[in-house]
């Protein structure tokens, strides 16, 4: 919170809670490139949660709106404040029920199903994105 130093007026920032999602086919990631990424680097989906929509309708409709992806089984992963601009990301890992993936052409610029021997430049290791990649890596996604 920031406060008025003259009338102590405490002013608190606004949350917007975001869904994050690995999706994955078997062993295989489903990562994408936004159109602002850096060249090679690939991520996990994410969005904003629309009013009056629980985390995994957010999950379902943004993986479909941004690569035409269904996914079936969803499961809670972890969260992480995202503070600038304003967000909290709420992690999932998601299973693909199919793998034609048909990208929205405008957030999303590229996406691919890659396997764990063969991965593309990915996201810092601070971040949820990251998190949710390596666990899968690991073993600790969907089972």
């Amino acid at each position: 919170a920031m406060q008025c130093p003259a009338c102590g007026h405490r002013n608190y920032p606004r949350i917007s809670p975001c869904i994050i999602t690995l999706v994955t086919h078997g062993e295989d990631l489903l990562l994408a490139r936004g159109a602002r990424f850096a060249p090679g680097r690939f991520s996990t989906l994410a969005g904003f949660i629309e009013p009056g929509e629980s985390a995994e309708e957010a999950v379902h409709r943004e993986v479909f709106e941004e690569v035409g992806v269904r996914v079936g089984r969803i499961a809670y992963f972890q969260s992480q404040a995202w503070p600038f601009p304003h967000s909290l990301m709420l992690g999932f890992f998601a299973e693909a029920e199919e793998r034609r993936i048909r990208i929205d052409g405008m957030e999303i610029v590229d996406a691919a199903w890659f396997s764990p021997r063969k991965l593309p430049q990915l996201p810092p290791p601070f971040s949820i994105s990251r998190a949710l990649i390596e666990a899968h890596l690991r073993g600790d996604g969907m089972h």
